[in-house]
């Protein structure tokens, strides 16, 4: 009996790996999505939303710019809207105010992977959220200059943009394991999207605004993606799409993980 007591005494959890740790805690999160349905229809309907009505009100206007095709040039913008901001970062709120976040840290499981398994499933989503949006860009007429191959890599880009954006939110989930706090994390995104070649080229534009939209980083993630409809494969726009999006995954991350890693000393 003492020898059976012993035996169990000396049992521990196996450390599955850090590839399966992320892989497990990625499905997780897909499982919970469509338990969550608020947080994905406003992200098809709104840009949608301001597609239809920017196209509608400024395409006249636009059409005075020459060589500019109004509705490719608001699709890039339309997808933005449509993947920047989404996470898990609600559902991991929720985890750490029912304990769950506490008692997973506990086991063997990978610190890091209890982050990235959360960004791998919105990845899978915010390429999945770009499919829609792309899809009424053909039925307006919207083509690619840069084929099939452009096609792919917008999406791509679409999604780390989306990926990379939600550092933010986890940083913020993880700090304060506040829902409130994290859902107006999206309102860092306005001041971004909205001080940048939203609604008319860089050249067109003047003043302080020309000037707050050249250091935007959104300017150029925007030049990368239109340069992929209207003018094919422009190298020195993608280069610098992906800087941007490298330049804020670095400041996301390093504060998501800095969260990370303050949230879990704490056990």
């Amino acid at each position: 009996m003492i020898q059976a007591v012993a035996t169990q005494s000396q049992i521990r959890a196996r450390h599955a790996g850090f590839f399966s740790d992320v892989v497990s805690v990625a499905i997780r999160a897909l499982r919970s999505i469509p338990r969550d349905p608020e947080a994905i229809y406003p992200a098809l309907i709104i840009p949608v939303f301001f597609y239809a009505i920017n196209v509608g009100a400024l395409q006249d206007m636009a059409e005075r710019i020459p060589g500019l095709d109004y509705k490719a040039f608001q699709l890039p913008v339309a997808i933005i809207f449509a993947v920047t901001g989404i996470s898990r970062a609600v559902t991991l709120v929720t985890d750490i105010q029912t304990g769950y976040f506490d008692r997973l840290s506990l086991t063997p499981v990978n610190r890091l992977a209890l982050l990235l398994g959360l960004t791998v499933a919105d990845f899978t989503l915010v390429v999945a959220l770009t499919i829609p949006v792309i899809i009424i860009g053909f039925v307006v007429g919207v083509t690619f200059e840069s084929g099939v191959l452009g096609l792919l890599l917008f999406v791509l880009l679409s999604g780390l943009w989306g990926l990379v954006f939600t550092g933010f939110p986890y940083a913020i989930a993880l700090k304060t394991g506040n829902p409130a706090a994290v859902n107006s994390s999206f309102l860092l995104f306005f001041p971004f999207v909205f001080l940048t070649t939203v609604f008319v080229p860089r050249e067109a534009m003047t003043g302080w605004l020309a000037t707050v939209a050249t250091y935007n980083p959104v300017t150029y993630l925007l030049d990368a993606l239109r340069s992929l409809i209207v003018v094919g494969w422009d190298v020195e726009a993608l280069a610098k799409g992906i800087a941007c999006i490298a330049g804020v995954g670095v400041v996301s991350g390093t504060l998501a993980l800095t969260a990370l890693i303050g949230r879990t000393r704490r056990k």
